[in-house]
């Protein structure tokens, strides 16, 4: 493997991809595109704010309590008066983003396995 392939995988491997539980979700009424604003349950990490433009496919309903996968390492970003902590991870399809998920129950907190 080249010396610029390994450098890439380093840099990858510094990204900190956690499983998080949706404990509340609020319309992002201010937000340019629609969105919704989340507060996240990482376990022992802590609670973390995210904002999410996936309004097409899921209902305030159907998120709480649903488990997503974020990277949590990248830093905070303003947006309005809201802080987003951590960025939740989906596939964009015609319908709208579709979230990540794990094929099992996973405890909040656990980090996603890159191989």
């Amino acid at each position: 493997m080249d010396s610029k392939k390994i450098e890439n995988w380093k840099i990858f491997n510094l990204i900190d991809i956690r499983i998080g539980s949706i404990l509340k979700v609020m319309k992002f009424v201010e937000a340019k595109k629609p969105a919704y604003k989340l507060i996240i349950d990482f376990g022992f990490l802590g609670i973390l704010n995210s904002s999410a433009q996936i309004t097409e496919l899921y209902s305030i309903e159907e998120l709480i309590g649903k488990d997503v996968v974020a990277v949590i390492n990248i830093g905070n970003k303003k947006i309005h008066k809201f802080t987003s902590e951590c960025l939740v991870l989906g596939v964009s399809g015609i319908k709208g983003v579709s979230l990540i998920k794990s094929s099992q129950k996973i405890e909040s907190g656990s980090s996603v396995f890159i191989d």
